[in-house]
């Protein structure tokens, strides 16, 4: 007789979403290891072989697909329950306990963590878990309780909320070279990635990377021009602005979060916090949530 246990069926949906044991791993906040010990429990269990193990990932094999599409609802119907329980838990606990927040590096260590030590002395028995990814993280599956994202969600019973509209400009070392500091190829399609390759094509890129921090720091070594937030640039005293006759790049900066957690209170102080810092800096009126 088959046995199943949930906790194995919840890995191999995260497994056979992501295709990869490490993605499904970080999702989880588990080790791939283990990813890989649950999955394989599951197929014992129920005596059949679920996924093709491959050398560039996974795929799922006829019964993976039977149970992905059995199981799919299950798993948010299970989601559904932990948030209104979490929910409920968390108006009981009132202004203690974890608070998740998700964003891009730039903006966790450039731009909040030297803003949030008045929180941290108005809230003190709010703790902060501050994931830093350029992933979209799931809000729905609880990877994180709020994300600060730079593109409205345009799926998912989200709330969103607009903080700021962010402004961008080229900066450059002086004497630095007519060449590009820009992204990789993985983000081409990044809304940064395009404006350059239409504004600065012909170009040399001398410098490359995934990582806006590191952008900066090529700039600021003389690789080439560099297109950076202006609320990054100002505090860098060795880049100077380079003028240019595009037209200027900007992008918002959204909170979001599941309604879920709308009325949780350690949610709400850490919601209107990060309101008034994003207000205070971008002199910016937020629209209200939808």
């Amino acid at each position: 007789t088959a046995t199943l246990n949930w906790d194995d069926l919840r890995i191999f949906l995260e497994l056979a979403r992501t295709g990869s044991l490490s993605a499904a791993a970080r999702a989880l906040r588990i080790s791939h290891a283990t990813v890989g010990r649950r999955v394989a429990a599951l197929e014992e269990g129920l005596g059949r072989c679920l996924v093709d193990r491959r050398a560039d990932g996974y795929s799922l094999t006829a019964d993976g697909e039977a149970v992905l599409a059995l199981a799919d609802g299950m798993d948010e119907r299970a989601l559904a329950i932990l948030r209104q329980v979490s929910s409920q838990g968390g108006r009981e606990a009132g202004l203690t306990g974890t608070v998740r927040l998700t964003t891009t590096p730039a903006l966790a260590d450039r731009f909040l963590m030297p803003r949030l030590g008045p929180f941290r002395a108005r809230h003190p028995g709010i703790d902060l878990e501050v994931t830093v990814d350029n992933r979209s993280l799931s809000l729905a599956r609880r990877e994180a309780d709020i994300a600060i994202r730079l593109a409205r969600p345009q799926r998912g019973d989200l709330i969103a909320r607009r903080l700021a509209t962010m402004g961008y400009g080229l900066f450059a070392a002086a004497g630095a070279p007519d060449a590009v500091v820009g992204y990789d190829e993985a983000l081409a399609e990044l809304p940064e990635a395009v404006w350059l390759a239409r504004y600065m094509a012909g170009r040399r890129v001398a410098f490359r990377s995934n990582s806006l921090q590191t952008q900066l720091a090529a700039a600021k070594a003389g690789f080439g021009v560099a297109l950076l937030p202006l609320w990054l640039a100002a505090g860098e005293p060795d880049l100077l602005p380079v003028p240019c006759d595009a037209p200027p790049l900007e992008r918002e900066a959204w909170l979001v979060l599941h309604p879920d957690l709308r009325d949780v209170p350690r949610v709400r102080a850490v919601i209107e916090h990060l309101v008034a810092l994003f207000t205070a800096e971008f002199a910016t009126d937020p629209v209200p949530a939808r």
